[in-house]
Formats: C-alpha cells, structure tokens, sequence
C-alpha cells in the first residue's frame, strides 16, 4: 500500500479525463496524498480498472461517475449528487480534453470544431457553473484545468484545439477574478510535452520515451490543490 505525505488528506477532489493520461496520473498521486477522489470518464470499463488500482495502492474507495461532458445537464446531475453526498468539492480538475485530426482552419469540419469546443471550453463552463456553489463551500476550493502551448497561435493545423484552449484560459481568468474575494482560487497548468494517448495524433513520428511521462507533472496538481495555495488566475507551465 502507497502512503504520501498526506498534502490532500481529507480533501475531496473530482478529476474529469480520469480514465487515462495526466488524468489518470493525477488520481494516483491524489490518492496517494489523501485525497477521497470523485473520478468522471466515459468509459465505465476504464474507470473500473483505475478503481481496483487505487484501491490496491492505497485502499481507499474512489467515486465514480462515468459520464459524457458533452451533456450539460447530465453536469448538472453530477453537482446535485456531489452536494447530497459531500456538501462541497474541495478540489476541481478539468482535464478532460479533445484533439482532432489536424487540419487547416478553412477545412476544418464544423462538426469537429463542435466537439472540441464543447469538450475543451463548453464543458468546463458548465463544470464551474455547477460546481462553484459548492468549492464556495469548502475552507478552500481550489479549481485547476489543463491548458496547452498551443495557445500562441503559431502550430499551423491546430486551430481548433488553439482557439478552445486559448478560450479557455480567458474563461478560467475571468472567474479568478470574479472569485477573489473569495476562499476559492482558480488557475490553469499547461503540462508541456507530455506521453499521452493525444500526443500520437500530433506527433505520429515521435518516440515516445523522449517525452516527459504523466506522473512527472502531478506534483504542481498538487501544489494548486492544496488548502494553502494562494495562487489565482494563473498559467503554470511545466517544463
């Protein structure tokens, strides 16, 4: 059984995109440090299989919630139940995130750009919208949600992605600064180069072991996440 330091003990976190990649790293090193996870994905299977490993690593009992965060209304849901069994949320991750195959903005197929909006950008929207109530809640809610370098605008083929995360960033700011007065504090994590099921499609030639693993950026999840982190409104690139 793994035991952290217990920087999260007590604390209750919901990591969206939890099934594989950062996602998946990040519910470990959670679990690890104490935290009681509430984990969303799609797939049910898969969200099993991290179950069982959580368990056997540290024998606590994550909640899980497989859900499509497409369906606002379905967030909706997912907040009420949140509320009926915790009355908070500690701790938001928004990581769950869509890339398409790349492809020049005028031939982009608005069916594509739909999607990658309403995963990237419309769906964290509606996480904030459902869950604010409730990191208001807590001694300290800390939001956290994945952005990308793909922001600058300067990858040719990206656009999609670009525009959602760029978009999404401005969204996060704009709550932070809406929140300041508050106990809840919002900021973005870019995780750089990172070995994950997306990267293949952007970079197909890449050998894997020259990019960084998931496990290596989890340590700044948990600096944002703790009741201490005093941080708002900000990008934390991960070299």
């Amino acid at each position: 059984m793994t035991v952290g330091s217990g920087r999260l003990d007590g604390r209750i976190a919901l990591i969206t995109g939890a099934s594989r990649g950062i996602g998946r790293a990040v519910a470990h090193r959670f679990a690890d440090e104490g935290a009681h996870l509430i984990l969303t994905a799609r797939t049910q299977g898969a969200l099993e299989e991290l179950d069982d490993e959580i368990r056997n690593a540290t024998g606590s009992r994550p909640t899980l919630v497989p859900a499509d965060l497409t369906d606002g209304d379905g967030i909706d849901r997912m907040g009420a139940a949140v509320f009926d069994r915790f009355k908070r949320l500690d701790v938001l991750v928004g990581n769950a995130g869509l890339l398409m195959p790349l492809s020049p903005v005028a031939h982009i197929d608005p069916r594509s750009w739909d999607q990658v909006m309403a995963v990237n950008l419309t769906a964290n929207w509606r996480l904030i919208r459902s869950f604010d109530p409730l990191l208001r809640a807590s001694d300290a809610g800390r939001a956290i949600f994945v952005s990308s370098s793909a922001t600058k605008g300067v990858w040719p083929y990206w656009g999609a992605y670009a525009v959602s995360k760029a978009a999404l960033e401005t969204l996060v700011r704009t709550y932070a600064a809406e929140i300041g007065k508050t106990r809840v504090r919002a900021n973005l994590i870019n995780p750089g180069p990172t070995r994950t099921a997306m990267r293949p499609i952007a970079f197909p030639g890449e050998d894997p072991a020259t990019v960084k693993t998931p496990e290596s950026v989890t340590g700044v999840f948990v600096d944002l996440a703790e009741a201490g982190c005093e941080l708002n409104g900000k990008l934390v690139n991960v070299g």
